[in-house]
């Protein structure tokens, strides 16, 4: 007997590489596709911001036509989860609800609520993963049930376990034909809100176009450039270009609109046909892993967004300095570099890896000791790939709190940009207020004199402040605080710790050499 199915999309923006959607067609009589669009949700768990959720209603509008080119809809349901549920299931006579399996503990919850439901109603649930190279659990079990803490360790479990599943075939219009599709009415009814609907300001400044239909083709201008692909190495992208100098695909996966097991095959046939080609950490495949890597440790970790309760995060006391805080999130620390970058995160929704590091690190074990978790809310809210896993992961590992143990290492906010973008563009384009000044002091105009400051247009203490901190002061202080930490909580400082050269001390040598570089490591930021 075929089902009544209705299939839930959460993360899995898409139609390519969909096992569960393709599941579901295969199963079932009549398809419902619905998004529950639950703003408590939304909002309390995943914090998105304004820009999110500008990309998440372009997506689903992307979602919607493809549905539509292929003979059925989207059915997008405001409120509650299990009270949409409850009342369309019985409405639409529903015998099977299908979805995405996700490793969020919030996901976690409403996909035992769904069974609950579906022991209470009658109907089954169908999940299968989706969103991750391999099913997490897998690795877990391989490792003796506890995640792996250190990628030379993950590595050594992948290579147990093979090769991620290939992608699933394409979905086609013959699929979806065997299924009644919704009534052409309900999908008037349930239509895509607009922003102005759920009271979000329309104006949006990210060059980041929300959709599976923008995110394929962005995959496939980078694919073009196959002597891109193989020669890439994730520490030799500039932070401060005025384009992206890495993929920019990282919304995509963020919000299931590209698959990560399409771009890791896609890559694969790309590397079998070359003679030479980078390899993890700083390849393009090894960033994929890294991914998986975080958000393994991340399904198996206790309070993994939070320092208190978590096991492998040192506890820090760290300040709690609300001005401070302020400042940082709005661009007022004084130190351009640092200013610019949050700017960019604010007006466009992405910034580069090492400009994530630059200002982590200033906000955390650098300059001002401002909790980790508090720099995790912020990118939370303003990151267009925000990702549970990977950005607390990141915080961790920025911080010094897990994963990272090169601590010694501070990033300067005014000699780090400056390599790679010494005229100051990248601070003339997001601090217009400064664009006037002569590149000698672009990094620091507070040393300008009051006649080349009143030249340029921008009194310093008036028009731009002061900084914030005393660079040299704060990080020396900061730095002695940390070795104190690490001293004392050694044991718990071990548990991330690979016995294989540390990914920073790698990339600081890759800055310095032409060498091979395929056999080195470095940290990275998930973008």
């Amino acid at each position: 007997m075929l089902h009544r199915t209705i299939h839930l999309f959460r993360k899995e923006l898409r139609l390519h590489d969909n096992p569960v959607l393709l599941a579901a067609l295969e199963s079932s009589a009549a398809l419902y596709p619905v998004y529950i669009l639950d703003r408590a949700f939304l909002t309390s768990s995943m914090h998105i911001g304004a820009l999110r959720w500008h990309f998440l209603l372009q997506s689903l509008e992307d979602l919607h036509k493809n549905l539509c080119q292929l003979g059925s809809c989207l059915l997008v349901i405001q409120g509650e989860y299990e009270t949409v549920l409850r009342d369309h299931i019985q409405k639409w006579n529903i015998t099977q609800v299908t979805l995405s399996a996700e490793m969020e503990p919030f996901y976690k919850e409403m996909e035992a609520s769904i069974q609950r439901l579906g022991a209470e109603l009658g109907f089954e649930v169908l999940s299968l993963v989706g969103h991750s190279l391999y099913d997490t659990q897998r690795i877990l079990d391989l490792n003796g049930g506890s995640p792996p803490l250190t990628y030379k360790r993950f590595l050594h479990i992948l290579s147990l376990l093979g090769d991620p599943e290939v992608p699933v075939r394409n979905l086609t219009a013959e699929d979806f034909q065997r299924c009644r599709a919704p009534d052409p009415d309900l999908a008037e009814c349930y239509r895509v809100p607009l922003p102005v609907d759920l009271k979000i300001s329309p104006e949006s400044l990210s060059p980041w176009r929300g959709g599976e239909t923008e995110g394929l083709q962005r995959l496939e201008q980078h694919l073009t450039d196959q002597g891109w692909v193989t020669s890439f190495t994730k520490p030799r992208t500039i932070p401060n270009s005025l384009l992206p100098s890495t993929t920019g695909l990282s919304p995509y996966f963020s919000m299931g609109c590209l698959s990560v097991r399409t771009f890791f095959y896609r890559l694969s046939n790309i590397y079998a046909q070359a003679k030479h080609h980078s390899l993890p950490p700083v390849s393009l495949q090894g960033q994929l892993l890294w991914r998986e890597f975080f958000y393994t440790v991340a399904s198996a970790t206790p309070n993994f967004t939070q320092m208190a309760g978590n096991p492998i995060c040192l506890q820090i006391c760290w300040y709690k300095d609300a001005e401070r805080l302020h400042k940082w999130k709005t661009a007022q620390t004084g130190f351009p570099w640092i200013d610019a970058i949050m700017t960019q995160l604010r007006q466009e929704g992405w910034i580069h890896h090492l400009a994530r590091h630059a200002v982590a690190c200033f906000l955390t074990r650098g300059h001002l000791w401002i909790s980790w978790e508090e720099g995790m809310k912020v990118f939370e809210e303003l990151l267009l790939d925000a990702d549970y896993s990977i950005n607390a992961g990141n915080w961790m590992w920025l911080s010094a709190s897990a994963f990272f143990h090169q601590y010694t290492r501070i990033f300067c906010p005014v000699h780090f940009g400056k390599r790679t973008d010494p005229q100051g563009n990248y601070i003339r384009k997001y601090l217009p207020i400064l664009k006037n000044f002569p590149s000698k002091y672009i990094y620091e105009p507070w040393t300008a004199s009051e006649d080349e400051q009143k030249q340029a247009g921008c009194i310093i203490g008036q028009d731009y402040p002061f900084p914030m901190v005393n660079h040299k002061e704060a990080s020396d202080h900061n730095l002695q605080l940390m070795k104190q930490v690490r001293e004392e909580q050694h044991r718990t400082a071990q548990l991330t710790r690979d016995d294989a050269d540390d990914p920073m001390e790698i990339k600081v040598k890759l800055d310095r050499s032409e060498e091979n570089i395929s056999k080195r490591k470095v940290a990275r930021m998930t973008e």
